[in-house]
Formats: structure tokens, C-alpha cells, sequence
């Protein structure tokens, strides 16, 4: 494959290359340098790297390999590895259908790959990978990364079993396909137009799993306590704030796609929170200041992914913010908060 230009991504990616090829017997140190990849980069949080050197390496790792499973591998990887920020996903969405939503948002903090959309088909859907360079549709490893990663994501989070109906591939088919049948199923077709997963159309009405509870004493806010509201508040105000929360990730919220969650006109949301004295505009940034000191104090949460869990496009918008309401960047904010902990009353 020729190098691409522009574009990068999160480190989580190849820090899950690094991983998968290490447990195939590869020597790590060399791939990275071979790669052109600072080592150091990967234990950074938050960096990114270029995307032709991300695909280099991964293109280097299934060679020294010599097992052109390893992006099932990786996808498996990259799934475990963002175990924690979906776990907080099942707190704000309540059914399959409305993770789908956000789904096109969450695969941004992997960084200049590609899409997902989610189209219907008779009695299925299809997860489809759209890849942003044509180059990089019919090459197997990436692909067989996004959709073993979404597979395993889309059956962790449901309270019940979410099969994989069928899979299509954009790539021609490889001489022994028992790795790709025990990730997808049997019913596998290659040399198709696009990359895809078909699940049955029921499963969109299908519950998220419902973590009421603490996750434990290592997670400093699980998701229990992270949206615990006050007892004795208004229920519209409690309704309304839990509709922010499960509208944000997807980014862009108006006042219209708020009253469209809650069931109700612009006109009556305008007027009911007038009524409790505010506004969509204050509850808005009063909800995304709440949160983000909340999210911050769970060091497992990466602070891409907290800006993204609040709506914003990138990092850079996210502690803009932040440090208008608290005079600090979000990372300032969590050192000290840890340090606090730490210390002790």
C-alpha cells in the first residue's frame, strides 16, 4: 500500500498494533523504530501520530508476524482498551438504537480513518466502514480491525445477545477465513463494494446494560455516582439534564434536538425552563461544567474522550471551556485533584 498524506491518530491504535504483534512474537523495539515512531509517544496521553506512520507500522507488524489475522486482533485490543470510556456510554444512552447515534462521534478519538454509518436494509441494518481514503478500503488488516472492534462493542453493552447476522468485506477472499468466521459467523462475502455487519433490525430497541452500581474503589467516579442527582430536585430539571447528557455525545445540540429527546415542542421546553429560571443556552454549560469536573476525576477517562462524552469537536474546544469556568486547563485540574486525593483529609 502507498503512503497517505495528511491526517493522524490516537496512540491507542498503535500502542494496540505494538500489542498484538509483541503476544505474535515480534520484537517490538525494532518494528517501532523501523516505523519511524517514537516509543516514548505511545505512553504519552492524549498525543497522536501521523496516520502514514501508524499504517506503516501496522503494515510492518503483519508482515513480521506473518498472520494477516492481526487486525482482528487489534480490533479486539482497541475494544478491550476503551472498555472504560464505553462503560460510561451505557450510563447516557439507554438502548442500542441511541448508542448508534453516537457512534459516528465516538470513532473520532481513534483519529483519520475512516466512518461508520448505520443504514437500514429489510429486516436488517448495516454497520458500514467508510474509510476517508479510498486507498486504505480494500486493505484487510484496517477493516478487519473496525468491524471486529464494533462487533464486540455493539454485543458487550446490550443486556442481551446482539449477533452478527452476516459480514461483507471489500477485500477478495483469503485462502483460510476460520479466524474472520470465528470473529463474524459463518456468513462472510468478499470482494463486495463496501465493509459492513448486518444485525437484526430488533436488536436497535434492545436495553443497554445498566451499571447501578459503583465500579469499585479504582474507578474514583463510576458511572453510578457520576450522574447522581439530587433527590429532592425538580423532575423536569432532572429530566432535562439527563436528556443534555444523552444528547451531548453526539455533538452539536440545539434547543430543537433537546426538546426532540424530551418528546416536547422548542416552545414548552423555552417556557418550562423559563419558568425554573433558565434557559437551554445556562443549563447547557451548566451541565458540561458539572460534568467535566466529574469525568476529570476518573484518571481512566482520557481527556479526548471526556471532550467528546460533552459534545465537543475536539480537545482544543473542550479545555477552552474548561478554563473558563475554572481559571485551568482540564489536565492542571486533574493533577491537582489527584494530588488532593492523595494527600488525604
Amino acid at each position: 500500500m502507498s503512503p497517505l498524506g495528511g491526517g493522524s491518530v490516537s496512540t491507542l491504535c498503535p500502542k494496540a498494533v505494538v500489542q498484538a504483534a509483541a503476544a505474535l512474537g515480534v520484537d517490538t523495539d525494532s518494528l517501532l523504530r523501523a516505523a519511524g515512531i517514537d516509543a516514548s509517544l505511545l505512553r504519552t496521553p492524549g498525543e497522536r501520530i501521523p496516520l502514514a506512520s501508524y499504517l506503516e507500522l501496522y503494515r510492518m507488524a503483519v508482515e513480521r508476524s506473518g498472520d494477516p489475522d492481526l487486525g482482528l486482533y487489534v480490533g479486539h485490543i482497541i475494544y478491550f482498551s476503551g472498555l472504560n470510556f464505553h462503560l460510561y456510554m451505557t450510563t447516557i444512552c439507554r438502548t442500542l438504537k441511541e448508542y448508534f447515534n453516537v457512534i459516528p462521534s465516538t470513532l473520532r478519538l481513534r483519529g483519520d480513518t475512516g466512518r461508520v454509518l448505520i443504514n437500514p436494509e429489510g429486516d436488517y441494518i448495516r454497520l458500514e466502514w467508510h474509510p476517508l481514503d479510498e486507498r486504505t478500503a480494500t486493505w484487510r488488516p484496517l477493516v478487519d480491525e473496525m468491524l471486529r472492534s464494533a462487533a464486540e462493542i455493539v454485543n458487550a453493552i446490550c443486556a442481551l445477545p446482539v449477533p452478527v447476522r452476516a459480514a461483507e468485506f471489500s477485500y477478495p477472499a483469503p485462502d483460510d477465513t476460520r479466524g474472520l468466521k470465528r470473529a463474524f459467523g459463518p456468513n462472510l462475502k468478499f470482494g463486495c463494494q463496501l465493509s459492513c455487519l448486518y444485525f437484526p433490525r430488533e436488536v436497535l430497541r434492545y436495553q443497554l446494560i445498566d451499571l447501578d452500581f459503583e465500579l469499585g474503589s479504582e474507578f474514583c467516579a463510576g458511572p453510578a455516582s457520576i450522574f447522581f442527582e439530587d433527590r429532592n430536585d425538580d423532575p423536569f430539571l432532572r429530566d432535562t439534564r439527563a436528556a443534555i447528557r444523552r444528547a451531548l455525545p453526539g455533538g452539536g445540540l440545539t434547543i430543537d434536538g433537546l426538546a426532540g429527546e424530551m418528546g416536547i415542542s422548542r416552545r414548552t421546553l423555552q417556557r418550562r425552563l423559563s419558568e425554573h429560571g433558565s434557559s437551554f443556552k445556562r443549563m447547557l454549560q451548566d451541565v458540561r461544567e458539572q460534568q467535566s469536573r466529574r469525568y476529570l476525576d476518573d484518571p481512566r477517562l482520557a481527556i479526548t474522550e471526556i471532550a467528546l462524552l460533552l459534545g465537543y469537536s475536539d480537545q482544543a474546544s473542550f479545555s477552552n471551556a474548561f478554563k473558563s469556568w475554572c481559571g485551568c486547563a482540564p489536565s492542571e485540574y486533574r493533577q491537582r485533584s489527584l494530588e488532593d486525593t492523595a494527600a488525604g483529609p
